[in-house]
């Protein structure tokens, strides 16, 4: 298969399930809203070595958004739920409550799961009970006015680690193909790339070769500087660079928009020549998601 002369590899990417949350951040402007969803998901890359995997999912115009004001939803997914409960208390309370002027709200309300984030214990018994349309939120007094909560957010069954890797003939062009994904993926509701800037520039292999206590290591068969040191290079001639993209989302249909949409995007770059995907032999997780079906 090939689309606009890129080939596009026979092959799956291979996923997981995770619980997945997503919270409504408003404030009195859109960049304060979003530097507390990017504090919020912050050191969130990868389960790896993080307590959980966020991203920005979109950006609410005041029209749409609870309380009339501009915001941003971010997502988070740990196949834990208790983790994710942990995870999204420690960084609603760090991260937003402290932010000036905002405000939190549900961003799955018809969830039938329900996570608890009771911050409103900040208030010193000074918190009340109130409406913001029609969302019932606790209103903490604070030294800058009141922060406004929603105290349970909606958790769904979602799938983290779609993915797929972008190859080109030399890291400026590829990176441009990278950058180009990320914005489809900014605009698909209910997916978020973890990573910095939504791109994976050192994507790994789960375990390791040599070091037996490492959890994962380099993905040394798509490490195009070690393409002659390497028998089990799967780097294709005349590729001088990889970057992976690695999506999160509420389900798996919304994975798959993702992946087939940015394929198509990264494809329309100049310098790009293959894409592929990274699957572990059923060591990542259950889901399979063949290239040439999601491009069918």
């Amino acid at each position: 298969m090939k689309i606009n002369g890129v080939v596009i590899e026979d092959t799956y990417a291979e996923a997981f399930p995770a619980w997945t949350s997503e919270v409504e951040i408003t404030a009195a402007t859109r960049y304060l809203a979003q530097e507390a969803g990017e504090h919020a998901t912050g050191f969130a890359s990868s389960l790896i070595g993080c307590g959980v995997e966020a991203g920005i999912d979109r950006y609410l115009s005041p029209i749409n958004s609870p309380d009339g004001r501009p915001g941003c939803v971010i997502l988070m997914a740990h196949p834990d739920k208790q983790q994710l409960q942990k995870q999204a208390l420690q960084r609603l309370a760090e991260c937003v409550l402290t932010a000036p002027t905002t405000a939190i709200f549900d961003g799955l309300p018809d969830a039938p799961e329900r996570i608890p984030v009771r911050l409103h214990f900040y208030g010193d018994g000074y918190e009340y009970k109130t409406q913001v349309g029609n969302r019932n939120v606790w209103a903490i007094p604070i030294m800058g006015g009141e922060f406004t909560i929603e105290e349970e957010i909606g958790a769904v069954q979602g799938v983290a680690g779609g993915n797929f890797f972008i190859m080109g003939t030399d890291q400026m062009s590829t990176l441009t193909a990278a950058m180009a994904v990320v914005e489809v993926i900014d605009g698909t509701d209910g997916a978020a790339a973890s990573f910095p800037g939504g791109i994976t520039g050192s994507g790994s292999k789960v375990g390791s070769r040599k070091y037996k206590f490492m959890r994962a290591a380099t993905n040394d068969a798509f490490c195009p500087t070690i393409k002659q040191k390497n028998p089990n290079s799967m780097v294709p001639d005349g590729v001088k660079a990889i970057f992976e993209i690695v999506i999160d989302g509420v389900n798996l249909e919304v994975i798959e928009r993702a992946m087939a949409d940015g394929i198509r995007a990264a494809c329309r770059t100049p310098g790009v020549t293959h894409i592929s995907a990274g699957n572990y032999g059923g060591t990542l997780g259950p889901y399979k998601l063949y290239l040439h079906e999601l491009l069918s």
